[in-house]
């Protein structure tokens, strides 16, 4: 009797496993309002409330909440039902890498934004827009600035999407954050629009 209930049980499991579409998709909502977070706790606006959370849950509105608990009954998701993704906003790596950023921001890149010495690519980098307002002895610290930058923002966007799983997503995740750095640059600032063109914001 106990073989015969085990047997109809692993049956049932498997039946039911082998008849759930799993839809695997781009969160392109979700992942918006990652790249917002973070470009924004970078550029230090204290007007969002950056908490020191490991991974949040979003849904289809951009609400997002703690994702603490794994049910096991949601290792099975329906393509009715797949309007919910976890991204992970935090591992070693991208805390490492975001320290750097921050940093760098504020004891150096800012004055040069603000000077529009720097302005933000259409790739989301940096790069140098008017070297003629810096001095000889300055240019080549520049240069190393924007070197350093450019690694660090690559870096990012890579170990976002290794830390999510999904390294084929770098490209997608990259695209959001170039949305975001161009649309929280502060008044004055220089970026690339779509056609490569030089603009201030």
């Amino acid at each position: 009797m106990k073989k015969w209930y085990k047997s109809l049980l692993v049956g049932s499991f498997v039946f039911v496993a082998a008849c759930v579409t799993i839809n695997v998709y781009f969160p392109a909502a979700e992942v918006d309002s990652a790249a917002e977070k973070i470009v924004n706790d970078i550029l230090g606006d204290e007007s969002v409330n950056n908490e020191n959370d490991q991974s949040y849950l979003f849904n289809g509105n951009g609400v997002k909440r703690l994702a603490q608990q794994m049910n096991p009954i949601n290792w099975f998701i329906s393509s009715a039902h797949a309007q919910q993704a976890n991204i992970t906003l935090s591992s070693p790596a991208i805390n490492q890498i975001t320290t750097k950023l921050k940093s760098r921001f504020n004891n150096s890149l800012k004055v040069h934004l603000d000077n529009n010495v720097l302005g933000f690519t259409n790739d989301g980098l940096v790069e140098i827009v008017d070297a003629s307002k810096l001095g000889l002895k300055d240019r080549q610290s520049v240069k190393k600035l924007v070197a350093d930058e450019n690694r660090d923002r690559v870096a990012l966007y890579r170990e976002m999407a290794i830390a999510n799983n999904h390294p084929e997503w770098e490209e997608q995740i990259t695209a959001a954050f170039v949305k975001q750095w161009i649309q929280q640059a502060k008044a004055g600032w220089s970026y690339q629009n779509s056609a490569g063109q030089w603009v201030k914001k």
